[in-house]
């Protein structure tokens, strides 16, 4: 599979000023089937990143950690253009904390705040002049659109049900997959972003049967990620109803491995 092809999501960096804002833009394959909340986020988070590491001269990389509330106001269709935005709030050279946007056309559609991740060395996840080159493309004429062929979705067996409370089920990461070459060539790690597609996806099957009908995310807040998802793992993941209003409903989200926790968050869903 082609580096920075099968799980990237910045076509062109359009703006940057070193250590305070980046623009950039991508072109959402018109033959994707979908392209989800968590893969817009995705693109945002992949936006700030090239703004950290041309900062620390491809020394280093953040990785996802924290983010404090991502809001959902629209979606992504396939064949839009996304525009793409971030501000580097603060950080050193171990951290770095931003926020960021999404749009399509004069519509946002999701809205990041208080992002943090960790700068790790860049050896340990890539080759730092293959990024450096990448980065080099994507502020000149940027990388070919379309490279993009989507992510097939994680296999889920829900195994405890709690009408309206409670679900809980095996999420299987694959062993291999396209993904993995630019998540990451040297150290493959399954994204936050899928991860947490998955357990919105769990929590909306609970939120359906508390609103009694379909349900969609409109937020979510205080994601944690506490470490690494590999390929072949395991995980449970969970969701749980915290609170319901007419129309409405928050839950919480999590994610376990061999009994310690990997993730969580708390999302807030409405009727669709």
């Amino acid at each position: 599979m082609e580096h920075f092809a099968a799980f990237s999501f910045v076509d062109r960096i359009t703006e940057l000023t070193p250590g305070t804002s980046v623009r950039g833009v991508f072109a959402v394959p018109a033959a994707l089937p979908d392209f989800s909340a968590g893969l817009v986020a995705e693109a945002i988070g992949q936006l700030a990143a090239w703004a950290a590491m041309a900062q620390a001269e491809f020394r280093k990389r953040p990785v996802a950690a924290l983010a404090a509330d991502i809001r959902i106001i629209g979606e992504a269709a396939p064949g839009c253009r996304l525009d793409l935005g971030a501000e580097i709030d603060g950080g050193d050279r171990d951290t770095v904390l931003y926020g960021g946007w999404a749009q399509v056309g004069d519509a946002r559609v999701m809205e990041m705040r208080q992002c943090l991740g960790p700068m790790l060395p860049m050896d340990d996840f890539d080759d730092p002049a293959a990024v450096r080159r990448h980065f080099e493309t994507l502020r000149a004429a940027g990388a070919r659109p379309g490279r993009f062929g989507g992510v097939a979705e994680p296999e889920i067996d829900i195994f405890e049900r709690s009408a309206g409370q409670r679900l809980r089920a095996t999420l299987r990461v694959p062993e291999s997959a396209p993904f993995f070459a630019d998540h990451f060539p040297r150290r493959p790690v399954y994204p936050a972003t899928l991860l947490l597609d998955a357990e919105t996806r769990l929590a909306a099957v609970l939120a359906q049967q508390v609103l009694h009908g379909p349900a969609k995310v409109h937020r979510v807040t205080g994601v944690k990620l506490r470490s690494f998802v590999v390929p072949g793992q395991v995980l449970e993941i969970g969701a749980d109803t915290l609170s319901h209003a007419s129309g409405s409903v928050r839950l919480g989200v999590t994610a376990t491995a061999e009994g310690k926790r990997v993730a969580t968050a708390r999302v807030e869903m409405v009727a669709s």
